[in-house]
């Protein structure tokens, strides 16, 4: 499954930075968001373009800590190590991203060139880190980037195209599509297929079978790449992946409350992502998408479904999922990178609803023990049961446990993208 990088930095640039840095730069905290929303593919899409160039790997292998928040000052426009980065990436374009996304987020040049710094900041240290947690080398890391390439035009904000960001023919490598209706890769020659026509020559015939040879490329070629495009379109189509609530009835029937999304398509390669965007939490901006976690959470708050709720029964089947909480493969203490920004997330929505109370809920595959999947799903239910505590909203969580694969739906025997539905963190409302 490919990586998307981005995943990776979320977690450092979660509504805590952005608090943050707003009130540094005497900036709104919408304004700081928008920004950091258009740096984050121009900062990975130049990466990508430096996949191969030794100066940037180096910088990659040399990083400090991602830890961005802990970091500000480090972080800033005198970081030199960055600059060169910067450099390295951009050239004299830098000026010209600076200014339109300034214009774009409505904050000043000053600040927009300092949360250029602070995103590159983010970006590097985080895939230095996931190098370091893989044991990647320099051609790890230069084949992780040149993985982005095909995905960087897809993350650009509504309203933001790579044209818009006066940086002229900076994505001409790749054919980033500015108006984000299909990628382009880089164009090859296309192989010519020459037809051959029979003409008569000396009073002969032509040469029929040629001719029916000729005939047949006439309708074969089309016909074949409308089969290519249907092909194209089904796995895209395939591609979906839906989002569910799990709803546990007393009888132990289990149904599916569904969203979709797009994921990474093991088989073939190919990537697509949600566009994360501004989920309004009664005046502030989280980054999340429509008919996600957050989104759907606030929405049931909103209408105060929690507050008329008589009792826990009239809670206790509606499960949302994480989308982007994960463990590390066996582990139920250490979170993979870009976790934490959704659990930011959640504990802004509860800080928002102090009177509202939550359980957390583990879920496995139906591969390996039973006993083990049990024990594993529930250590992680209560690491962020934890976690959330350590952020002040322990009174409002009324529990934690793990399901193992009591409520998985996939059977062992298929692929692991397939299983990959039933392993899963998730969180209901309670009383």
């Amino acid at each position: 499954m490919s990586l998307n990088i981005i995943d990776l930095i979320k977690g450092q640039l979660g509504p805590a930075l952005v608090s943050n840095a707003a009130s540094k730069y005497g900036e709104s905290e919408s304004g700081v968001s928008k920004a950091i929303e258009g740096f984050l593919p121009a900062v990975l899409g130049g990466l990508s373009n430096n996949a191969d160039n030794p100066l940037v790997l180096d910088a990659i292998m040399n990083s400090s800590s991602p830890d961005i928040l802990g970091n500000f000052d480090e972080n800033s426009s005198n970081n030199s190590s960055i600059a060169s980065v910067l450099t390295q990436i951009f050239g004299d374009k830098i000026n010209g991203l600076v200014n339109s996304i300034a214009a774009y987020a409505g904050i000043s040049n000053n600040s927009s060139s300092s949360l250029l710094h602070l995103v590159t900041g983010a970006t590097v240290g985080s895939v230095s880190k996931y190098a370091v947690d893989n044991n990647l080398d320099k051609t790890g890391i230069s084949n992780l980037l040149k993985d982005q390439q095909g995905i960087v035009s897809t993350l650009l904000p509504a309203g933001l195209s790579f044209a818009s960001l006066s940086m002229g023919d900076w994505d001409a490598r790749y054919k980033f599509d500015n108006d984000k209706d299909a990628i382009n890769m880089p164009s090859e020659e296309e192989p010519k297929v020459e037809v051959t026509r029979s003409t008569t020559l000396n009073g002969t015939f032509p040469d029929r079978n040629k001719d029916r040879e000729g005939s047949i490329w006439k309708w074969l070629l089309p016909l074949l790449l409308l089969i290519a495009a249907a092909y194209f379109i089904w796995r895209q189509c395939e591609q979906r992946e839906t989002t569910t609530t799990t709803i546990v009835k007393d009888s132990g029937e289990v149904v599916m409350d569904t969203a979709t999304t797009t994921v990474n398509d093991t088989a073939t390669g190919m990537s697509s992502t949600q566009t994360d965007e501004d989920i309004d939490l009664n005046g502030t901006a989280l980054r999340g998408y429509k008919g996600g976690m957050e989104d759907r959470m606030i929405a049931f708050l909103k209408s105060d479904g929690y507050k008329n709720a008589q009792n826990d029964n009239a809670l206790k089947d509606t499960w949302y999922n994480f989308d982007h909480v994960n463990f590390k493969t066996g582990s139920a203490d250490q979170l993979e990178a870009g976790s934490e920004g959704q659990l930011q997330n959640l504990t802004a929505i509860l800080r928002a609803y102090p009177d509202a109370k939550i359980k957390i809920g583990g879920y496995t595959d139906k591969t390996g023990d039973e006993t083990g999947n049990k024990k594993l799903s529930d250590e992680r239910a209560k690491f962020i049961s934890s976690w959330l505590e350590k952020q002040g909203v322990g009174s409002q969580i009324m529990g934690a446990e793990g399901y193992g694969s009591q409520f998985a739906t996939v059977d062992a025997s298929a692929s692991d993208a397939d299983r990959a539905v039933d392993r899963k963190m998730a969180v209901r409302f309670a009383k």
